[in-house]
């Protein structure tokens, strides 16, 4: 639960805490941007592995973008802060910083020694930016609570973090989205989804309806369904959508709702059954589903899978979408490479545009890939793609390559393997046909100091001539549902 350490914060610190560092950012070597950087160098235990940064998410509303993520990561779990990068310009120009009251490395310190998993989102009802995050009691599992920290001025500076969950449990894999539709009767509620790994990953929801400051007590669905990696969107008729990856066996890609503003969670319903190759060179990656919502109210959600590939030895990145998050559509297969190609596709960020319907709905994904599926932990290129649609997926632009190829020594190292995120994140901006996508972009180490960093780059929505085809179903004995943070075996890991 939280100590009367942050309790101190909140009440006397808040004014000091509204002033958050901020910085320019500049551009990297590749022709990316380099939106923000590890400062810290801490030596003493915990300690992160400096300079390193994993694991964003973006929001984009208006020409603002907003970007979170963690920064120092910690082998055994989290990081030493969670950092922000801030775009008015369509991502243009970024500044960047790091939230304070957070972590014994924020500037106030915070009350936790590590944070971990961020998300953004944007309240248009009550003008305000959420960053959700994870505060972590003792490194490795133990106590674990859901915090959100507040913007009112677009994004520039942070105020003192919110509790939405703390009661002495292990919470994991948080993810906050809100109802922007003026005309939706929940206009301005916001939802946040996370998982009680103490009780083998048990779906909860609060819903906040003042901006964030004050949330509701967890709410589970009512077949007290088990999973992780949920990720809510919320139609312009107000149901909440949350697709995740389930654990409880069948497992599979399986979403829940709610009708009435986050009062109470329907039972899931299964989106697909998942199919999955183990990405070679021990990198951090699970099947969890990148979701969107367009402006007509269609979900769209992409993940990881083989089942399209000979043998199924490489990923694709598939797609499902649906109009109410209870029927979902046949799993179909994101042209990137021809099938058969050996190339491996994994960890996507979806964007869809939200300003975009019907047959001409916008969408754009960025994900990791190997050049060659079949490559070690010494030889594998990791690289940075991209593709994008003009047509609701019918039709995709040629893949582009923004980032690589990075080695895998270079990349922060975890109990899961080495890592730039269970998670991605791409973001479209209304009326622009500008997708901005940010990644974890890393270079050679100097000695054993790294060098990955949060990059961004602007990609136009182009479209393509690509045809997304009904591909053949070719492999059916993918890896079964595993939880990257809870190892049933062991108990809590990392996050």
């Amino acid at each position: 639960m939280v100590s009367a350490r942050i309790g101190g914060l909140l009440s006397a610190c808040t004014v000091i805490l509204t002033i958050a560092f901020v910085t320019p950012a500049g551009a990297s070597q590749s022709g990316t941007v380099r939106v923000s950087d590890d400062p810290f160098t801490s030596t003493t235990a915990p300690t992160g592995q400096h300079r390193t940064e994993v694991e964003p998410d973006t929001f984009a509303f208006g020409s603002t973008v907003v970007s979170a993520f963690q920064v120092g990561r910690i082998a055994n779990g989290g990081a030493s802060d969670v950092g922000f990068a801030v775009s008015h310009d369509g991502g243009h120009s970024w500044a960047h910083g790091f939230l304070p009251a957070a972590t014994d490395a924020s500037t106030p310190a915070g009350p936790f020694v590590g944070a971990s998993d961020a998300s953004v989102a944007f309240d248009l009802r009550h003008h305000t930016w959420l960053i959700s995050w994870l505060g972590l009691h003792e490194l490795g599992g133990g106590v674990v609570d859901v915090m959100t920290s507040r913007s009112t001025d677009g994004g520039r500076t942070w105020g003192a973090p919110v509790v939405v969950a703390a009661t002495g449990t292990f919470f994991d894999k948080n993810w906050t989205a809100c109802d922007n539709t003026p005309s939706s009767p929940f206009f301005g509620h916001c939802y946040t989804e996370f998982d009680n790994a103490d009780q083998r990953d048990l779906e909860q929801m609060s819903t906040s309806t003042d901006g964030g400051l004050t949330w509701s007590a967890p709410a589970t669905t009512a077949d007290a369904v088990r999973g992780l990696g949920g990720q809510p969107v919320v139609q312009p008729n107000g149901r909440v959508v949350v697709p995740f990856e389930g654990i409880t066996r069948p497992g599979g890609i399986r979403a829940f709702t709610s009708t009435d503003g986050g009062l109470t969670w329907n039972a899931s319903v299964l989106v697909a059954t998942i199919s999955t190759h183990e990405v070679a060179g021990d990198i951090r990656t699970s099947p969890l589903p990148s979701a969107e919502v367009s402006r007509d109210g269609t979900v769209y959600v992409a993940w990881q899978d083989n089942r399209f590939e000979p043998g199924g030895t490489a990923n694709d990145i598939v797609l499902s979408t649906s109009g109410d998050g209870t029927t979902w559509s046949p799993v179909r297969r994101i042209p990137i490479d021809p099938v058969g190609s050996g190339v491996d596709h994994f960890i996507p960020g979806l964007a869809v545009g939200t300003d975009s319907a019907g047959p001409r709905t916008q969408l754009a994904v960025t994900y990791y890939f190997y050049p060659s599926a079949d490559c070690t932990a010494a030889t594998c290129q990791l690289e940075v793609g991209f593709t994008s649609s003009r047509d609701a997926g019918q039709h995709w632009s040629t893949p582009q390559t923004l980032a690589g190829p990075m080695q895998l020594s270079w990349l922060a190292g975890t109990t899961q393997g080495v890592m730039v995120g269970d998670y991605i994140s791409t973001s479209i901006l209304a009326g622009q046909h500008r997708a901005v996508p940010v990644f974890a972009e890393a270079s050679p180490p100097t000695g054993t100091v790294f060098d990955e960093p949060m990059a961004a780059t602007r990609e136009t929505i182009s479209g393509g001539s690509i045809p997304m085809v009904d591909d053949p179903v070719l492999f059916t004995g993918g890896s079964p549902p595993v939880d990257p943070d809870v190892a049933p075996a062991t108990g809590p890991t990392a996050f």
